[in-house]
């Protein structure tokens, strides 16, 4: 599975960089396979193990924050799914014709 998400915490002013690294840290200490943008970040895995890192991001960044909001995005499918890679290269090919 291949999710995005971002967090947000309410009420820390407009900078939220510290935040964000933080929570980035947690996802690549989890040895999941993830890609950052400016939006947020996209972590590929198993559900479980996906969910288990955005959980952690959650209760680590409300130990210094009093409320956060998710936005979480999954591409989830049976059988295999292409790494998210594919998924960008298979478009740039498209657009290269």
């Amino acid at each position: 599975m291949i999710a995005e998400f971002s967090v947000t915490p309410i009420g820390s002013g407009v900078h939220v960089g510290g935040y964000v690294t933080k929570a980035v840290q947690i996802v690549h200490d989890s040895g999941l396979k993830y890609a950052l943008n400016p939006m947020g970040t996209v972590v590929e895995g198993p559900w479980e193990e996906v969910m288990a890192v955005i959980k952690r991001c959650n209760d680590e960044l409300l130990k210094d924050c009093e409320r956060l909001s998710f936005v979480i995005k999954v591409d989830s499918r049976r059988g295999p799914s292409p790494p998210m890679e594919d998924k960008v290269r298979s478009v740039n090919d498209r657009l290269e014709r």
